[in-house]
C-alpha cells in the first residue's frame, strides 16, 4: 500500500469548488494587455474567490507566465481562507526543493496550500523551458518525483533516494506543513501513463468537463489503477467546466453564442496562439471526442467552444439558470464527482456571480438530495 495517503474525507458542505485567478484580465473574449502581472487585478481576484465560499483557486502553469508559488504566496496575504492550488510541473525543480517550497507556502498561509501535479502535454511547450524527455518518459518522472516528495514530507530524518531520474543523499525533511500529514496532491492528465501514476498518487484526479459516459468510465479506471495501491477509496474526483449563466435558460443559451461568436472574431491572435496542430494531450482529445458528439450532446453541455478552439485547455461549458446549472453539478456527484473546478470567460465578474448564486444553489440542493435519501432510506 502507498504510504502517506490522505483520507478520502468529503470536502466542506460535501462538494468542492475551485475557482481559477491569473495575474492579469485575460480569457478567450479578452486579450491580454498591459504588463504580465496585474497586483491590483489578481489580489481583486483571489478577494472575489475568497469572499465568495470558493475553497480553493487554481494558479496554473505556463512557461511564458510568472511563478506560481510567488503568486499564491502574494494572494495569501489579501485573503482569509481560500486556499490555493498551485500547478507544478515535475522536471523543472528538484523534488528537494519543491518539498520545502510548497511547505514553506503552507506555513505562510496558515495551511492553505495544494499541489497540482501536471506532467506536461505538448512537446513544444515542454521544450520552452527545457524538458526535451517523451511523454511517457516524462510520467515515468512523475511518478519518481512524487515519490520522493511524498518520502520528505512523512520523513522524520533526512531522506536517501536513488532512481532513474534522482539521486539524492540526506534530504532534509524539517520544512514541515501545517496541513497533517501533509499537502493534498491533486492530479492532472489522462493518457494511460497518467492514469497509472494517478492511481499510485493522487489525492484528487482532475479531469475536463465531459460526457456523463466519459467521466463514469475514466473514474473506473482510475479507481482500478488505485487498488493496484489499495487506494481504491482514498481518492477523490475533480471536474471542470466553464458555466455560463443568465436569468433564464434562453438568455443563458443565448449568451453562450454570444461568447462563441467573439471567440470566432478573435482567432488567430494571441489569446488562442497560432498553433494549428491537434493537440497531443489525451485530455484535450477527450474534449474533442465530446465536442464530435454535437454542441450540445446531453442536458446543459456545451462544447462548441472545445471545438472552436481545439479544445487547448478547459472548455467546456455547463448552460443555464444557477439553479438548473446546480442540479447538472448533482449529476455529476452521483457519478463519484465531488470536486468542481469553475471559471468563466470574465473571470473576475463571473466569480462574483458564481459566489453570489451558483456555490449556494449547489450546496442547499445538495443538502436537499442527501436528505431525500436518507429519508427514503428510513422508509
Amino acid at each position: 500500500m502507498t504510504t502517506n495517503t490522505l483520507p478520502a474525507a468529503l470536502p466542506k458542505d460535501g462538494v468542492e469548488f475551485i475557482g481559477m485567478v491569473q495575474p492579469r484580465q485575460q480569457s478567450e473574449i479578452h486579450s491580454a494587455s498591459g504588463p504580465t502581472i496585474d497586483p491590483g487585478y489578481f489580489a481583486a481576484s483571489a478577494q472575489a474567490h475568497d469572499e465568495g465560499g470558493f475553497d480553493r483557486i487554481l494558479i496554473g502553469w505556463f512557461s511564458n507566465g510568472p511563478d506560481g508559488l510567488q503568486l499564491a504566496a502574494h494572494a495569501a496575504a489579501h485573503t482569509k481562507k481560500v486556499g490555493f492550488l498551485v500547478a507544478h510541473r515535475p522536471g523543472f525543480q528538484a523534488p528537494t526543493t519543491a518539498a520545502r517550497a510548497f511547505n514553506t507556502l503552507d506555513q505562510l498561509s496558515n495551511g492553505r496550500a495544494a499541489l497540482h501535479t501536471i506532467s506536461g502535454g505538448d512537446d513544444t511547450d515542454q521544450a520552452r523551458d527545457g524538458d526535451w524527455l517523451g511523454k511517457d518518459e516524462r510520467y515515468d518522472r512523475t511518478d519518481e518525483y512524487l515519490t520522493i516528495l511524498k518520502s520528505i514530507w512523512a520523513a522524520d530524518a533526512p531522506v536517501d533516494h536513488e532512481g532513474r531520474y534522482y539521486r539524492i543523499k540526506g534530504a532534509s525533511p524539517e520544512v514541515r506543513s501545517v496541513q497533517k500529514p501533509r499537502i493534498p496532491l491533486y492530479f492532472g492528465g489522462a493518457s494511460e501513463a497518467a492514469l497509472r501514476v494517478a492511481g499510485k498518487h493522487a489525492d484528487v484526479y482532475a479531469l475536463w468537463g465531459e460526457t456523463h459516459a466519459q467521466v463514469r468510465e475514466i473514474v473506473s479506471r482510475v479507481r482500478a489503477e488505485a487498488a493496484k495501491h489499495g487506494r481504491a477509496d482514498a481518492i477523490r474526483f475533480s471536474l471542470s467546466f466553464r458555466p455560463i449563466l443568465a436569468e433564464t435558460e434562453e438568455a443563458a443559451w443565448a449568451k453562450a453564442e454570444g461568447i462563441l461568436q467573439r471567440i470566432r472574431e478573435i482567432r488567430g491572435t494571441a489569446i488562442l496562439g497560432a498553433n494549428t496542430h491537434a493537440p497531443q494531450n489525451a485530455g484535450s482529445q477527450r474534449l474533442l471526442q465530446a465536442a464530435a458528439l454535437g454542441d450540445r450532446p446531453e442536458g446543459r453541455l456545451y462544447t462548441a467552444i472545445a471545438r472552436e478552439t481545439g479544445a487547448r485547455g478547459n472548455t467546456t461549458a455547463l448552460v443555464g439558470t444557477p439553479e438548473q446549472v446546480a442540479e447538472a453539478f448533482l449529476d455529476y456527484y452521483d457519478l463519484g464527482v465531488t470536486t468542481f473546478l469553475i471559471r468563466g470567460f470574465d473571470p473576475l465578474e463571473d466569480a462574483v456571480e458564481y459566489g453570489r448564486s451558483l456555490l449556494p444553489a449547489t450546496k442547499r440542493l445538495l443538502r436537499e438530495r442527501l436528505a431525500r435519501r436518507v429519508q427514503v432510506a428510513a422508509e
